[in-house]
């Protein structure tokens, strides 16, 4: 009977939970997306790259979100639990309270190993794959990104301006300046533009203008009535370079251990190829480090808060209060996890200390209901 009532407890609690996590993260995730349509919409990014970059960021929303829907979840399943009196059908069929809490430590590894996997390994895969598409795309829909009025700036080293636009597309009364080199530059006239492709190759073509060309402090100009701007060989101004997040765990761990240890036994020509591997964004590749390895196990801690509940009946006059309580100290562990994160630095001993605050406080939890439920069975 005991096995029975596990299995329904395991039920109620992961399936509440998984509904509650996918759902929470798909309407942040569909949110974010409608964020994203900048990529497509200004930058000119077809329509793979859009969706690919949006749903590579689905798992660093699940990872994000998972600890404060967990504690949720096991909350109120359990004070759902407690209300309809299920919990006395638990105590009434000899279920000690100790062995409950012994169930959700079990299950607490194995959502850790999950929410480790998940921040150490899997989001910031998809974040490095993330940031390749847009990399390695280029600009697709020209038409979408000139907004009339503004001085558009997203393809590198140019920028474009356009007095209006009609439902045709034409631009009229164009600006166009081109950065060859830091002493060249180039600026186009042309009272109007607008896009073609020719043989696959993307085109501006202006008509009835002029350019003045500045090189080698001489300045140079010419008129035209027609005038091809090529567009295909140029980037974009997006963000293209690896950022300390989407590097991967094990770059990371390389990084490090080539920055504290002074004989240097990784072949500096190994080191140079982890993008943001200096001295200088050391502090930040730690926290890196502490927010994917060690925040994880904040999980157990925040599966066993909710227990508190179990402290007492509903019938408790301060019943109340305690709901009240188990809520809000769930809510610090979440806060004070995150918080931590701001306080890693480059000292050692600081970090280490920190790293095993978690392992404290789970301690010091666990200790606190064996005694209680323990010394509770034993007087009875």
């Amino acid at each position: 009977m005991k096995k029975i009532l596990f299995k329904k407890l395991l039920f109620d609690y992961m399936s509440f939970f998984l509904i509650a996590l996918l759902s929470s993260s798909i309407i942040i995730w569909v949110f974010q997306a409608v964020n994203f349509l900048d990529i497509m919409i200004e930058d000119g990014r077809d329509y793979l790259v859009y969706f690919s970059y949006s749903i590579l960021n689905f798992p660093k929303i699940i990872s994000r979100l998972l600890p404060f829907v967990l504690f949720f979840s096991l909350f109120y399943v359990t004070l759902r639990y407690e209300t309809n009196n299920q919990l006395m059908i638990f105590w009434s069929f000899g279920v000690n309270k100790i062995q409950v809490i012994n169930f959700i430590i079990k299950l607490s590894i194995l959502l850790t190993i999950i929410q480790f996997l998940l921040t150490s390994l899997i989001v910031p895969k998809s974040q490095e794959i993330a940031r390749s598409f847009l990399k390695n795309s280029t600009v697709n829909f020209f038409e979408n990104f000139i907004k009339p009025q503004r001085f558009n700036d997203t393809i590198k080293g140019i920028t474009i301006f356009s007095e209006k636009k009609d439902i045709r597309g034409n631009l009229y009364n164009l600006y166009l300046k081109k950065e060859i080199d830091k002493d060249n530059f180039q600026i186009t006239y042309a009272k109007k533009g607008q896009f073609k492709e020719i043989n696959n190759v993307p085109l501006l073509v202006l008509f009835d203008g002029e350019t003045i060309t500045g090189k080698n402090d001489e300045i140079t100009n010419f008129g035209f009535s027609k005038s091809d701007f090529p567009l295909n060989s140029l980037e974009t101004n997006t963000t293209t370079y690896t950022k300390t997040q989407e590097l991967s765990t094990y770059k990371l761990s390389k990084c490090i251990y080539y920055l504290f240890h002074p004989n240097r036994k990784i072949k500096k020509k190994e080191i140079d190829k982890i993008e943001n591997c200096s001295e200088s964004n050391l502090r930040n590749i730690l926290k890196e480090i502490y927010k994917r390895t060690i925040i994880p196990f904040y999980v157990p801690i925040l599966m066993l808060a909710p227990f508190l509940l179990i402290l007492s009946s509903k019938e408790n006059v301060s019943y109340t209060k305690i709901k009240i309580f188990t809520f809000l100290t769930g809510l610090f562990f979440i806060i004070f996890s995150e918080t931590t994160i701001r306080l890693i630095s480059e000292n050692t001993v600081n970090n280490i200390l920190l790293s095993i605050i978690p392992i404290i406080f789970f301690l010091t939890i666990y200790f606190y209901f064996f005694t209680k439920f323990s010394f509770s069975k034993i007087l009875k």
